[in-house]
């Protein structure tokens, strides 16, 4: 054994030809990245290679089913926490090991099976040759946690795959397939994932050989681009148009600075270059936005830990039933499906399950026509997928998910008609939306089994699943149920029971604020370009069409009825009032905007002057607002709910808050959330917004538990 460390061995693979394996192995943890431990492994062992001089090639592989994750980001949290030159400095320490080892005076070829993501993407550029097995993948994300690559990515790939791909494979941070990667040359073979390891070997042995001239490769990272002056212009002007148009560099500056990186360093030499990287990393670290984002990965995989711990305590789903057809029993029909689980599917009209029929068909067949499925796997998929007008199979399924109008008489009378019809510990789930667990839950006999399943439309896009437990809910149904949304593919977060659960409830105070600010002559267009600067895929009134005015009125009168004391105005709103000339927005082609179908067959929004003659009868004022007042008020009516749901104990965790407003509505990701967003306004300057707001009533009058943790110095994080 040449080294022998917890996390990285390197032994003689073949000693008589002076072949070496670099193996990648932690002792701790299910995949390997680059942690203290292995950070301070790999400096050791490289220091022995460059002593050791009966070695002729090296392959650097991974004795786990990822190669390497990448860096070990919960120790970068206090890394980045640290001034900017200490940043600095750490890069340029880990830097020096990577530039090292790939200046070791033979070839080096990565065997790369499994995920080859950040770091470990970046341990394969400092190889000459990159081997990859056909279920790998490799690729630069940190673009998504606010920052770009910090061990010498931004360098290396320029040189070796172009200027062109290196900034597109770093701004979008995504992860390449074999077949895409090879295309770009970011790997140099693609084979099966059992001969990874023998064709990496093989192609070393040739370079031995002298068969590849593994010298220049190498010399090409070294070097400067090979491109002149107008071709790099060239280069950088036609991907920049292209990444700024999707990356707001005010929203995520990592990739302004990443792109800028790369412009000053393609004309240096390495080790000058990766200087320039490691300032400009060091600056994207220290953003506010990288703070949001990596605290937003932690919290995805915390929020996945605890449903993961949930399942444990799951019964076996193997098969399960939705009631009611339609688009949004067609979409959990589908999403249940393509995940290879057999689903029935129940309505009173052959209509509606043609309609549930339809939608499952189409989303399956654009899947075949985006290359991602085959006609042979839709047709299997479909298969699985039972449309039935009666309930004479019921007595099989371990879940059935009531997916019919958002009515409780309806639902009641459905719940207790399939309730006579299923095994005694069939898990009883309600799609609804708005309305009590616990109510639905009183005209059942065993309330035990009921729980609340909240997908939100559309199923096959929205990550999120609320399972809402009932006060008489069991926690194997929650846990039976948290463990069905895994493998629907969807992240479940458990709440508990009250009008609108943890999202609708949320949400409806911001619609609120949106109303009050159009009944003091705010310009909904003005509100909607603002809330959409400020990160919102959509603002209030384009999101209000899009979910159904008629929706929303309903969802409006549930929450009144439950929180009259900020949810139940004393004026009549616009939303309200549109709907009652008959708008419905997107539902029939007109609500704040008028939609006209464009060329791929989608709704395009148009502005509507009727509109605002409409508004005129709920308006009281004709203020204007500027862009800060009007992100104050909306946004302090959906932190301030966010909080008392907190407060309340409908939901756990600061984290799973964060998490459900960013999956379930599209809170801006790079602001981590409503409770990171106080966090980084500072919980006293956001109390003192609240107060600022306070006269406009208790939507914006800061909860006690912000009052607390602002006396005791406490932040969510």
């Amino acid at each position: 054994m040449i080294y022998q460390g917890n996390s990285i061995q390197v032994d003689y693979l073949d000693q008589a030809a002076g072949i070496v394996e670099f193996r990648f192995d932690a002792k701790q943890g299910s995949v390997n990245k680059f942690d203290k431990q292995t950070n301070n492994e790999f400096v050791e062992a490289v220091a022995i290679l460059e002593k050791s001089s009966n070695i002729k090639g090296l392959v650097v592989s991974s004795a786990k089913k990822v190669f390497i994750a990448g860096a070990d980001i919960g120790e970068f949290v206090e890394y980045f926490k640290k001034p900017a030159d200490e940043l600095y400095t750490w890069l340029l320490q880990i830097n020096d090991a990577f530039n090292r080892f790939e200046r070791l005076p033979f070839p080096k070829v990565a065997a790369v099976n499994g995920a080859a993501l950040g770091g470990g993407c970046e341990m394969t550029l400092v190889c000459e040759y990159r081997v990859a097995g056909v279920s790998s993948q490799i690729g630069l994300p940190e673009t998504k946690l606010g920052i770009f690559p910090g061990f010498g990515g931004s360098v290396r790939t320029p040189r070796l795959i172009g200027i062109d791909n290196a900034l597109e494979a770093i701004a979008t941070g995504k992860a390449y397939k074999p077949a895409d990667a090879l295309k770009i040359g970011l790997v140099d073979a693609v084979v099966a994932d059992e001969s990874v390891m023998d064709s990496a070997v093989d192609l070393l042995k040739k370079c031995i050989d002298g068969q590849f001239d593994w010298q220049a490769r190498r010399q090409e990272k070294l070097e400067p681009v090979k491109l002149n002056q107008i071709e790099q212009t060239m280069a950088f002007t036609t991907a920049k148009a292209m990444i700024f148009a999707k990356a707001n560099p005010k929203q995520y500056p990592a990739v302004a600075l990443a792109v800028e990186a790369i412009e000053n360093h393609v004309n240096l030499p390495l080790d000058e270059a990766i200087k320039v990287e490691a300032a400009a990393f060091a600056k994207a670290a220290t953003t506010p936005q990288a703070a949001a984002l990596v605290g937003l990965f932690l919290n995805d995989q915390a929020v996945k830990k605890l449903a993961k711990d949930y399942s444990k305590h799951a019964f076996d789903i193997n098969e399960a039933a939705v009631l009611g057809a339609g688009i949004m029993g067609g979409g959990i029909a589908y999403q249940a499906a393509s995940k290879g689980l057999p689903i029935m599917m129940k309505d009173i009209k052959n209509s509606q399950l043609e309609l549930g029929m339809s939608e499952a068909s189409k989303l399956l067949a654009k899947e075949v026509e985006r290359g991602k499925s085959t006609p042979e796997k839709m047709g299997r998929t479909l298969s699985l997928i039972r449309p039935t007008l009666n309930y004479g199979d019921f007595a099989t399924p371990d879940i059935v998910i009531e997916a019919v109008v958002e009515n409780p008489a309806v639902k009641e009378a459905v719940l207790s008609e399939v309730e006579d019809l299923v095994k005694d510990d069939t898990i009883l789930a309600s799609n609804t939306s708005t309305i009590s667990i616990t109510r639905l839950a009183k005209s059942l006999k065993r309330p035990e089994n009921f729980v609340g399943m909240h997908f939100f439309n559309p199923v096959h896009r929205m990550p999120l699943v609320e399972v809402i437990r009932g006060e008489k809910t069991s926690d194997e149904a929650v846990a039976t149920t948290v463990a069905l949304a895994q493998k629907m593919g969807k992240t479940p977060i458990v709440v508990n029971d009250c009008p609108g659960f943890l999202v609708n409830r949320v949400l409806f105070p911001y619609f609120g604020a949106f109303d009050l600010l159009i009944k003091e002559g705010a310009d909904f267009v003005q509100i909607d370009k603002t809330m959409e600067k400020f990160g919102w895929p959509m603002g209030p009134a384009y999101l209000i069409d899009v979910v159904g005015l008629d929706t929303g009125v309903h969802g409006a009168k549930v929450m009144a009825e439950g929180f009259a004391d900020r949810m139940k105005p004393d004026y009549k709103g616009s939303i309200e009032h549109l709907y009652e000339q008959g708008r419905l927005g997107q539902k029939n082609g007109i609500g704040f905007y008028k939609y006209e179908t464009d060329k791929k067959g989608k709704p395009k929004k148009l502005a509507d002057d009727e509109t605002y003659a409409l508004l005129k009868a709920v308006q009281t004022d004709a203020q204007s607002f500027d862009e800060q007042a009007i992100i104050d008020r909306m946004m302090l009516a959906f932190c301030n709910e966010t909080v008392r749901c907190l407060e309340d104990g409908i939901v756990a965790s600061a984290a799973e808050a964060d998490m459900a407003m960013i999956m379930g509505v599209g809170f801006p990701p790079f602001r981590g959330g409503p409770c990171r967003y106080i966090d980084q306004l500072g919980v006293a300057n956001y109390v003192a917004l609240c107060d600022r707001y306070a006269h406009l009533g208790k939507a914006y009058q800061a909860p006690d538990k912000l009052r607390q943790m602002c006396d005791a110095g406490e932040t969510f994080y």
